[in-house]
């Protein structure tokens, strides 16, 4: 198989991420990584998105009751 390029690392970075890719896919995105600064600095800031995300409560955990009721009225009123 080829290179892989910046654009298609892009693509297969969530399955990366994820462990999901096949062998030979992973290996070449960690051989582009080696060699392209830009998309291991790409990969970093999206390791960094996950875990910082990860850490954020839902946001109806800070709601009060009262606007998250009316939230949900809201919406389930909303016309379609």
């Amino acid at each position: 198989m080829s290179n892989l390029n910046c654009d298609e690392l892009v693509e297969l970075v969530t399955e990366y991420l994820d462990g999901a890719l096949d062998d030979e896919a992973e290996r070449r995105v960690a051989d582009h990584l080696a060699g392209c600064d830009g998309c291991t600095t790409y990969v970093d800031q999206i390791r960094q998105t996950i875990t910082t995300l990860g850490s954020v409560s839902p946001a109806g955990d800070e709601l009060s009751a009262e606007v998250s009721d009316a939230l949900r009225a809201a919406l389930r009123d909303r016309p379609d």
